[in-house]
């Protein structure tokens, strides 16, 4: 694996803050010329570390104000079982996120919904297309921290 150097850092991180800067604001707020920046760039989106460049959206302000963490646990662990679920999840734009995780829990999704008919909504959704034994929603009261970046 490529170590990445402070200024490659520094360019992820300003990526990071406002991907939408112009190459010259870039260059100027890390002291490396133009190209030198945009061959760093290049590399960084060669190399797979720069995966994409996105937009990032106020759910609130598209209706979308009810983030929901949901416990699942099944009994099925065989891969027709997570096949099935891994489809079934990833189809349903409502899910941001998926993890399979160790501890007493089977997977945890992380979802943004209108409210809790929206919440409705998506569960009987995920429980039609797989088959789980346990399902448990714990709703997001205030987000404290959000964030998309990470520490460099």
């Amino acid at each position: 694996m490529r170590q990445y150097d402070s200024t490659d850092r520094r360019i992820l991180g300003e990526l990071q803050r406002d991907v939408s800067q112009s190459m010259d604001q870039i260059s100027d707020r890390i002291n490396l010329s133009r190209n030198a920046c945009w061959r760093r760039i290049r590399a960084l989106e060669e190399d797979g570390v720069i995966t994409a460049r996105v937009a990032l959206l106020d759910p609130a302000k598209l209706g979308l104000g009810l983030t929901v963490f949901m416990q699942i646990r099944t009994n099925a662990h065989e891969p027709g079982w997570l096949e099935t679920f891994s489809k079934a999840t990833k189809s349903m734009p409502e899910i941001q996120g998926v993890y399979r995780m160790t501890g007493d829990l089977d997977y945890l999704i992380r979802a943004r919904v209108a409210d809790m008919a929206g919440y409705d909504r998506l569960y009987q959704s995920l429980i039609r297309r797989v088959t789980l034994s346990d399902v448990s929603a714990s709703f997001v009261m205030e987000e404290i921290k959000e964030t998309t970046a990470l520490p460099l």
